[in-house]
């Protein structure tokens, strides 16, 4: 009978010199027998838990200290065609200040740019904190051979990009070429060394069932993901607090198993402060507190800071502000 989401595979297998799932990726037979191998998600219990979690209500002093928080989390986003170093330039200054009529607002996390775009992102948050955050390897649909990916990823190093989002091929992955790619992801993970974080994106809107999200959680994080994440933000279904779950629960119990803390980040269609919220108690509820921290979970929303900066003024003022109070990125 398949099991929820909160089901673990057995303790993780190793190889001769000891290495984690250096058996399971041995060969395209045996990492397809592993993944397979996963408990299966009980779909209707997996969206009933995410659910009923999001039903929770906080007090006044959790909300604020939420917000806040929320803001930390988030990878201040653009990738547009259009983008020019201006509108880099404009976003960075607004992740060092989002508020520039309240210096007590949290910087955000990060900036996202595509790799043409890193150093003038690199530039202007100089000395500020928040990291730069570079999509690569072909995003958002991930169809390049790996040396074009690898050259996108070490570009955008040499710029000075901290993070890297790469994507999956996923038609690789639904076609069963699992070990494919894995070894694309390590490739990655191997050219980012201990110079960027690598974030896997599944864009699990395309992956079609809980079953391949699971499959695809693991096998990013043991190919080396430093964290999973959900969406590109370029299909029609992107984070959702069911999938969200999902990853949580598996890096939980990645973790259980290896010792190794994974990162999650939903992204794309988060666009409230309401939303956010029930996101965060997901974490605290499945992965646990360690989670709550910008090392480790992240907003892929953009549109979703100015609503956390409209209610931290509320809860500061009593009133909401104009729709003038937030620049329009």
């Amino acid at each position: 009978m398949p099991t929820t989401a909160s089901a673990a595979p057995s303790p993780a297998p190793t190889g001769a010199g000891g290495a984690p799932f250096a058996d399971v990726t041995a060969s395209d037979g045996a990492l397809r027998r592993f993944l397979h191998g996963l408990p299966g998600v009980d779909a209707v219990g997996l969206e009933a838990r995410a659910a009923t979690l999001g039903t929770r209500s906080i007090k006044t002093t959790a909300k604020a200290y939420a917000i806040d928080l929320a803001i930390s989390m988030i990878d201040l986003t653009t990738l547009e065609g259009a983008d020019t170093p201006g509108k880099v330039r404009a976003l960075a200054a607004k992740a060092v200040h989002p508020d520039p009529s309240d210096r007590t607002a949290p910087t955000t996390a990060a900036v996202c740019v595509y790799p043409d775009m890193v150093a003038t992102a690199k530039a202007a948050l100089a000395g500020s904190g928040v990291k730069v955050a570079s999509v690569a390897t072909a995003f958002p649909a991930g169809r390049a051979a790996l040396p074009v990916k690898l050259a996108d990823t070490a570009d955008a190093i040499a710029a000075g990009a901290d993070e890297i989002d790469m994507v999956i091929d996923r038609g690789a992955f639904l076609s069963g070429r699992y070990l494919e790619v894995f070894e694309q992801i390590a490739a990655i993970k191997a050219e980012c060394g201990d110079r960027a974080r690598l974030k896997v994106i599944f864009e699990t809107g395309e992956l079609s069932t809980y079953d391949n999200i699971r499959r695809a959680s693991w096998l990013g994080m043991m190919a080396g993901a430093d964290f999973i994440k959900t969406s590109t933000g370029k299909v029609a279904v992107n984070a959702t607090p069911a999938n969200t779950l999902l990853m949580l629960e598996a890096v939980r119990d990645f973790h259980a198993q290896t010792g190794v803390r994974i990162g999650v980040k939903p992204a794309g269609g988060i666009r409230n402060t309401k939303e956010a919220i029930k996101f965060l108690v997901l974490v605290n509820e499945t992965a646990g507190e360690d989670w709550l921290d910008n090392h480790w979970f992240r907003f892929g929303a953009s549109s979703l800071l100015n609503d956390l900066l409209m209610q931290r003024q509320k809860l500061a003022t009593g009133r909401y502000s104009g729709p003038d109070y937030v620049t329009v990125d």
